[in-house]
């Protein structure tokens, strides 16, 4: 894994450390970091030696938002089309729309979301605009005393991106959610902590180190495949309209598992040591219908 605006590493446990890499611009997103984010997060990261990623920033930020130094439209977009949302909605996987219409930070969002592993945001610093929005979609969020978080699109005559719009009232709630966005202030850890976005604030320097044990103890003697279909379970029937619609799905993956590494985890427990599991993140049974 080779990148310009990333470093990567993975240690014996299968925990990888992601650290956005541009310290000297406060690690600010460029085209460039969005195209090797979604590169990680929708291929590399399938990896079977990887088992969680903690993300984190190098220097004292975490992520500064957009770059806005770049040429032209900063945010990469072709400012000569002019799309209906019907179009968006039938044509958003093809060129044009794709490169030119799609927002860069959700597109990245969407792929964080999308991967059947662990994600924890270890947010060491500033995280603004898309440095904040993009953690929403991270599974957890620890954050440093030091970290500041704005989501200060209102300042820059911008709407919330990365799809914010989706996550950020779930984790905390339409109220809390509008608020933040309509005073475009930056946020404290505690703010933060109070408004139930963090998970936990640490000393800055434990912070990466907590994720990542943190990490490991998700992973550690667990079932890589029960894993990711109970991430997919609870994302996805905390919208089902019905208890029943969530019955259905969870019926499908406890029947599933049982059959797999289900049955070695009984077994070592019943025979006192530790289980090998042997099932895969990444060859998952279907538990949905199609949509």
């Amino acid at each position: 894994m080779d990148y310009e605006t990333l470093q990567c590493t993975v240690d014996a446990d299968g925990v990888a450390l992601l650290t956005l890499s541009r310290p000297e611009q406060l690690n600010a997103f460029s085209v460039t970091m969005a195209r090797e984010l979604e590169q990680f997060f929708a291929v590399d990261a399938y990896d079977e030696a990887i088992r969680a990623v903690v993300v984190t920033g190098a220097g004292r930020a975490f992520c500064a938002g957009m770059d806005l130094s770049a040429d032209g439209n900063v945010f990469g977009l072709d400012e000569s089309l002019a799309p209906t949302p019907e179009q968006m909605r039938a044509e958003y996987a093809s060129e044009p729309l794709h490169s030119g219409i799609r927002d860069t930070g959700g597109r990245v969002t969407l792929a964080i979301h999308a991967l059947p592993k662990p994600v924890i945001a270890a947010i060491n610093g500033a995280a603004v605009g898309i440095g904040a929005t993009m953690t929403l979609a991270m599974d957890i969020r620890l954050a440093s005393e030091n970290a500041r978080i704005g989501f200060v699109f209102g300042r820059l005559g911008i709407v919330p991106e990365a799809c914010s719009s989706w996550f950020l009232p779930r984790l905390v709630g339409i109220q809390q959610a509008l608020d933040w966005v309509y005073s475009a202030d930056i946020l404290s850890a505690e703010d933060a902590l109070r408004g139930r976005l963090l998970r936990s604030v640490h000393p800055a320097d434990s912070l990466v180190a907590d994720a990542v044990a943190l990490a490991r103890s998700y992973v550690s003697g667990r079932s890589p495949m029960a894993l990711a279909l109970a991430k997919q379970l609870l994302y996805r029937n905390g919208a089902a309209e019905t208890p029943l619609q969530a019955h259905l799905s969870d019926s499908l993956a406890m029947f599933y598992t049982s059959i797999g590494d289900g049955k070695e985890g009984v077994a070592a427990f019943r025979e006192k040591r530790p289980p090998n599991f042997t099932g895969s993140a990444t060859e998952l049974p279907r538990i949905f219908p199609e949509d």
